[in-house]
Order: C-alpha cells, then sequence, then structure tokens
C-alpha cells in the first residue's frame, strides 16, 4: 500500500502523506469537539460496536470546514469507550485535540514490516499508525476485554490505544490508531531491539543495518549483548511480573507474534559524546509525557510503589556488563496478530520460528525477556578494598570488576557485579582474615574477623572488589 510519488512524498493507498495527515487532523478536531457536547456515562456494552461517520466536502459544509484537499470521509470507532480510555490515562480531550491537531503529524521514517505509516503528534505525546483491515477489526472486538483489563490494571507494557479511525479517501479506506509513544525522541536512543523470544531468521537485514539508529532483533541481542540487562531486584522482579500479567492477558485473546520494543539511552556514552555529564543531560531536554502510566517505568510499578523514577523521561535504571549506566525504555508492540486470522503456516516441531499457538508464543516469550534479556544483580553488594598491580584510577560507579577467583570475594563469570553510586567501603588491614564463612543459601560472605590497623600496601593501586551476599 505503501508508495513513493514522482515529488519524493509518500503515497499511502493512493493519498499522499500530507493529505493523509490533514484528513486525520480535521476528522479529530470534530470528532472530539462534538463528543464534547455528549455528557458523561457509564460505558455500555454497546458503546463499542458504534461507529460514527462524518463527510468533509472540499467546500465544506454546516458541520465541516471547507479545506484544500480531496473529498474524504472520517469514521471514528467506538468513541464512547475511546473517550473512557483516555480519561483513564489522565487526557483531556482539549490537550488530546490540541496534542494531534495543533502542528502538524512529523512522518517517521520507520515502517516496519508491515509497510504501516507512522506519525507523531509534534509534542512527542501520541503515535499514528495505519493498520490492517484486519487488525482494525480485531481491535474492535478486543475493546471490551481490553476495557475489563485496563479497568483492573493500568500499569501495564500492552500499548495504550486511544482512538481508532478510518479515512475514507480516493476509493479507499485507510484505518488508523493514535497509541502512546514509547521511545521519547527527546532521548537519543543508542541502540534499539525488537524482540520475540525467537531465533529463526531473527536478525535485523543489511537494509535496516543502514540506518542511522537500526532496530535489532533477537540474535542481535545475543550477539551483541550476550550477557543482557542488569536490572536492581526489585526492577527486575516488577519488569518480569508486568511481562507475565501482560503475557496471560494476550493468551487468553488468542493474540501472539507480539514483539518487545527495547529503547537504550547510554547514559555514560552520553556523558562521553558532550564531554561533560551537564552537557549531556542538557542535550536530552527531557519532556514530561502528560498521560499517565504511559512510560516504562511507570508499567512496571505497583499501585503500593514499587520502582521510582530516576528521570523525567521514564526510562528503567539499567545496566550493561560494561557496568555503564543505562536508561531502558520498553513496551509490547504488534499485539494486534490474532491466531485465528495469522496466515502463517504453523510449524510444531520448529520451537524457533517466531509464529506459533498462543500459549506456547506466551511462555517463551516470558523466558527469554526474563532469563536472557534482563538479568537480575543478586543480592545486596558489599564493597572492600584489595591491591591489585595495574588497576586504571577511573570513577568506581562506572566500573564493572571482575574479581579474582584467589581474592577474598566470589564471583561467577556468568553474573557481573556492579559498584553501586554510594558504596561503602572497608579497608582490610595486614592481619585482616579474608577467609570466606558459608551464609544462608550457600552464598560467601566475609568473616567478621578483623582488626582497624593500617591497610596494606602493595605495588599498584588500591583495587575496589566486592561481595555479594543474597538477601
Amino acid at each position: 500500500h505503501r508508495g513513493v510519488d514522482p515529488t519524493g512524498e509518500t503515497v499511502y493507498k493512493k493519498t499522499t502523506s500530507s493529505t493523509l495527515k490533514a484528513a486525520i487532523q480535521l476528522g479529530i478536531t470534530h470528532t472530539v469537539g462534538s463528543l464534547n457536547q455528549k455528557p458523561e456515562r457509564d460505558v455500555l456494552l454497546q458503546d463499542f460496536e458504534v461507529v460514527e461517520s462524518i463527510f468533509f466536502p472540499c467546500e465544506g459544509s454546516n458541520l465541516t470546514p471547507g479545506h484544500h484537499y480531496g473529498d474524504f470521509r472520517f469514521k471514528t470507532y467506538a468513541p464512547i469507550a475511546f473517550r473512557y480510555f483516555r480519561e483513564m490515562f489522565g487526557i483531556r480531550p482539549d490537550d488530546y485535540m490540541y496534542s494531534l491537531c495543533n502542528e502538524p503529524l512529523i512522518e517517521l521514517s520507520s515502517s516496519g514490516a508491515s509497510g504501516s505509516l507512522f506519525y507523531l503528534s509534534s509534542d512527542d505525546e501520541f503515535i499514528v499508525k495505519t493498520v490492517q483491515h484486519k487488525e482494525a477489526e480485531f481491535l474492535q472486538k478486543l475493546l471490551p476485554g481490553y476495557f475489563m483489563n485496563l479497568n483492573q490494571n493500568k500499569r501495564t507494557l500492552l500499548p495504550k490505544f486511544y482512538g481508532l479511525y478510518c479515512v475514507q479517501a480516493a476509493g479507499k479506506n485507510i484505518r488508523i490508531v493514535v497509541m502512546n509513544n514509547l521511545l521519547p525522541s527527546s532521548v537519543r536512543m543508542h541502540v534499539k531491539f525488537d524482540l520475540k523470544g525467537s531465533t529463526h531468521k531473527r536478525r535485523a537485514n543489511p537494509k535496516e543495518r543502514e540506518k542511522a539508529v537500526p532496530t535489532f532483533k533477537d540474535l542481535d541481542f545475543m550477539q551483541d549483548m550476550s550477557d543482557g540487562l542488569f536490572l536492581e531486584a526489585d526492577t527486575h522482579n516488577a519488569v518480569c511480573k508486568t511481562i507475565q500479567r501482560d503475557c496471560l492477558l494476550l493468551q487468553s485473546f488468542k493474540i501472539m507474534d507480539y514483539s518487545l520494543l527495547v529503547g537504550i539511552h547510554n547514559l555514560d556514552q552520553a556523558c562521553r559524546e558532550q564531554n561533560t555529564e551537564a552537557a549531556a543531560e542538557g542535550a536530552m531536554r527531557p519532556q514530561v509525557q502528560k498521560s499517565l502510566y504511559s512510560t516504562a517505568i511507570e508499567a512496571i510499578q505497583t499501585e503500593t510503589g514499587g520502582v521510582e523514577p530516576v528521570d523525567q523521561t521514564g526510562g528503567i535504571p539499567a545496566r550493561n556488563s560494561k557496568g555503564e549506566r543505562l536508561l531502558v525504555y520498553i513496551g509490547i508492540i504488534d499485539i494486534l496478530q490474532s491466531y485465528r486470522f495469522e496466515h502463517k503456516p504453523f510449524l510444531p516441531t520448529q520451537d524457533t520460528v517466531s509464529v506459533h499457538r498462543p500459549s506456547f508464543y506466551a511462555e517463551r516469550f516470558q523466558k527469554f525477556m526474563s532469563n536472557v534479556v534482563f538479568k537480575k544483580v543478586p543480592g545486596k553488594v558489599y564493597f572492600i578494598l584489595f591491591s591489585h598491580p595495574g588497576i586504571q584510577s577511573g570513577r568506581p560507579d562506572l566500573l564493572l570488576q571482575s574479581l579474582p577467583h584467589s581474592g577474598s570475594a566470589v564471583n561467577t563469570p556468568t553474573t557481573p557485579t556492579f559498584l553501586s553510586l554510594t558504596p561503602t567501603i572497608h579497608t582490610l588491614s595486614h592481619s585482616q582474615d579474608t577467609s570466606m564463612s558459608e551464609g544462608e543459601g550457600g552464598s560467601e560472605t566475609p568473616s567478621r574477623h578483623h582488626d582497624s590497623s593500617t591497610p596494606q600496601r602493595l605495588d599498584g593501586a588500591f583495587h575496589l572488589g566486592l561481595i555479594i551476599k543474597s538477601k
């Protein structure tokens, strides 16, 4: 459906991108305005099946303004239900209309495998995406269950759908959905991944790799970030719990072939690129999103507390295998693929293919995210100083330590440990007993027996080491 006309403008179903953007803005302005005239009430079952339609002739009408584009018709699906969804996420009608209609929509270059068009609102709040007929139809059927789930749990990594519309122009139906924006454009994504938990042909193609910031896939992640992303225990538990809950819902609707979109901002790399941390933070220009529960950090919080946000953009704090500080932005995407209308072949003997029965897909997805992508920094971290020749000076909060096998700490190659930003440092003396005693759960802790004499001085700089004690 997607192409380019002789002037270089994107064309979708015989309609130019500029015409489509104008039609979307005219239509949403009208439908949100007319909806404000209707009194608020509870959502009824029949509200999910309502479709409102309005004709926009070029010359205008009693209900619509004149415009310089071809005649078109604009349809709004389940307007009362979507108004309720928006209110649940704290989006007021005037804010919604202002975000989408006050400034031109920004066309994004990424079209994905489906060839869909993506637009971004000028305030970075919303994504507008074209969807296929069967996807729009499936979303309509999904709405009552989606409504029920949101009432029970607003904190989810699933897409937040704020509106479903259709532009009828040039004899074609162009269906669009308005969703939350997962990756704030004010924050530079140093690397992006689209992960399914599958390895069958799950590698970014050469064309994708030519982009400034390619979207890599599962095999790329396993190759380039084989150690995974390290999260504090509470954060890891919250992420895994949220993914598990969302997968259970998707499985119940027989949905599959969804992905986890992962955007990674490397704070330390940004500091190096900008020379100073202050410059890096200034370059980010964080813009607080207006809608509620729309960021990654909000999605994994519990109602009673949970993970506290560390920045205004809603990134989840993490570390890579080098110990560098990261902000990770995640969300589950492409959920409008139903097992019932999926045409790809079902191969029960190939566990690596992307398309499987929903229960198998959900289980594999959860395992991959919980065990391969996100790793838990185990236990509490205790720090000591011991000497090691050749250690280079540097910021301890950025340093990943690989402890010696025969030293005063125990570590495994597969479980890197990190120095915290505010470590408690203990010095070892000449007579200090650095032997290890077996603690609960088989973890090793330093012996309590030591004295307070002058720390031992050996050749080379003092080396920061650490010991992990399981909780």
